[in-house]
Parts: C-alpha cells; structure tokens; sequence
C-alpha cells in the first residue's frame, strides 16, 4: 500500500509538471482529485491493509492527498498569472485616456426642452409637472375619453395594473405609463384657481413602432390656458408667436381642423420645414391643439359657463428634429457620440 502511493504521488507530481494551460489542470484534477480519481481508487484500498498497518498507510495516504492539494493550487496560480501576463496589463484604477474628447454639454432633448421653457416664460406661462405612472382618473375619465374609445387599447399603452377593475366594481383603477402629458393639465385645473397659464414637458410612452418619426418613449410639452372669454383666435395667436420666436420670423405654420376627445374645435399643428440642408421643405405634423372642452372643465371643478380655455400639445423631440435639421428620431436616444457632438 505504501509502495502504490509512493508511485501514484509521483506520477501525479510528474503530469502536473507538463500541464500548461487551465483546460489540462482540470483534466488532472479529475484523473488524481475527482470523486472517480486515483486518490479515490487508493482510499477504497484502504480496507484490504492489515489491521496493524492501516495506521501507517492512512497517515501515508493523508500526506499524499494534501501534496497533490496543494501542488495542484500552487500550479493553477503559476498558469492563471502566467495567462494574465500573456496579454497587456491594465491598471483600471487609471483614468481613461480621452485626447479626442472635448467640453461635455447638454443633451439635446435637455436644451430644447429648456429652450421651450423660456420661450412660453416670456409669454406668461409657468411650468407644472405631473407623475408619468399615472391612473385610468386622469389619463381617460378627466379628458372626456369614455370606456370603449379605442385609445384606451391594451395595444396602445403601457399598462402596469390590468384594465377593467373600475368597471368590474372592484373600485380599482388600472394604472399605465401616462400616454400623454395632458393629464398634467387636469391635475393643474384640479388643484388651482384660474386664471391658469402653464406647459407641462415630460416623457409619455406608447407602444409604437420605432422608425425614423416615431418611438416608443419621447417627449412632450403640453400646454394649457384657462381665463375669461379666451377663443380660438388667442390659441393661434400663440402658436404663431412661438414659431416664429423659436424658428424665426420666416416660419411658416398652419392649423387643419381635427378632433380630440378633450377640445373642441381642435386642430392639427403643422410647420413648414426641410429636415436636411438641400431637402425641400415639407409639413411637418407638429402636435395637435384646440379649446378645452367644458366637459372636462366640469370634471375638474371649473365652470365652463365662467371660463375657457385652451390646449396645445407638441412632441418635443420632433421640434429638436424640425430646429436642428434631425432626420431620425432614434438619433436622440442612441447615444452615439458622433452625433451627440455635432448638435
């Protein structure tokens, strides 16, 4: 028995001396250390020694298994060092090397959106915010979008809490990603007096299908004015003054008569535009606008027999598009620095 482990440690030390990458030493540990091993198989053998030599031989097979334990580890970091220096050694505790980079700055969704901010500021209008994970109250009931209408489609939002629960008299109302920043208009109306004067810019999301206009997240600005006597005539009148302050005084806008469940009339806003230098220009479908619709000043605690007013929703990102000459929306959330450095 002693003379067996004698031989299995050195043939054992003899293969580990040749073994020169990480898939061999597996292999070794398999063949010496495994459950199926050499060192296994010499264990079983322990019982056919003689009673007066199994204390000799299972000090012997103890030492022998701890040799190769430790000879196998010491060989496994010799072949893990000798693979790292193989290749460059990085201090990833350096700073990176950025000789190309040049000054950071804002992202163009953020200067546009500021860019917005200050235009209507200048206009009379402050800025409300709103949650984006809104509730079935304010994303449909508030806006005059009764059970049924189509905009209300599984298909076309990002439920979080299944739809249906309110009119299985659960008392429960579904819950979604907001699909438009109009709900911040009625949560304005709910909790303020008017006169009211506010935009409201932030993300809405929409399970569209992504291409060069379209995504499934982007951003709007919404914008809303409640007062005495306010008419159709004072919601052109700021639509056309802010595009020519923010496209400049050639701007050409125009307004095509739409429908929207919460405004009545409504219109479609649309500008006249090339997306590329030497493109000709073409309409570009802005957002859409219109006069508050009185069911929806009743619903939020205004008398429409007092009050009117108006409403205007735009896509931030396609005004970025139309300013900046962009002729993919996917460029704004793409990150691709090339880009990102040269708007």
């Amino acid at each position: 028995m002693l003379e067996s482990l004698d031989q299995l440690e050195a043939a054992a030390m003899q293969d580990l001396g040749g073994v020169a990458e990480s898939a061999g030493l597996e292999a070794w540990r398999i063949a010496y250390l495994g459950a199926k091993g050499k060192l296994r198989a010499a264990m079983a053998g322990l019982k056919d020694v003689p009673r007066d030599q199994k204390p000799a031989a299972g000090a012997r097979l103890n030492a022998v298994k701890s040799a190769l334990e430790t000879a196998f580890a010491t060989r496994r970091a010799a072949i893990g060092t000798g693979e790292a220096a193989a290749g460059p050694r990085v201090d990833l505790t350096e700073p990176g090397l950025m000789e190309s980079a040049g000054p950071g700055r804002r992202h163009i969704l953020s200067r546009v959106r500021e860019e917005l901010v200050e235009v209507f500021a200048r206009m009379g209008f402050g800025v409300a915010q709103g949650p984006e994970l809104e509730d079935d109250e304010h994303n449909f009931v508030r806006l005059n979008i009764p059970a049924g209408h189509p905009a209300r489609e599984p298909s076309e939002n990002y439920y979080v809490r299944a739809a249906g629960g309110r009119d299985q008299g659960t008392g429960v109302q579904p819950l979604m990603l907001r699909s438009q920043t109009s709900t911040v208009q009625v949560r304005t109306m709910e909790t303020r007096k008017p006169p009211i004067r506010v935009i409201a810019p932030g993300r809405v999301y929409r399970p569209d299908t992504v291409d060069a206009t379209h995504h499934f997240m982007f951003h709007q600005i919404e914008g809303l004015a409640v007062d005495r006597g306010l008419s159709m005539a004072d919601l052109s009148t700021t639509l056309f003054q802010f595009a020519r302050a923010y496209f400049g005084d050639e701007a050409r806008v125009r307004l095509r008569p739409s429908y929207f469940p919460f405004t009545e009339p409504s219109a479609e806003f649309d500008l006249w535009i090339a997306l590329r230098p030497g493109d000709a220009p073409r309409w570009m479908e802005l957002g859409g606008c219109g006069m508050v619709d009185p069911a929806v000043l009743t619903a939020c605690g205004i008398d429409p027999e007092q009050w009117s007013g108006f409403a205007f929703g735009f896509g931030i990102d396609r005004l970025a598009m139309g300013k900046y000459r962009i002729p993919d929306i996917r460029l704004l959330l793409e990150n691709d620095l090339r880009f990102l450095g040269a708007v």
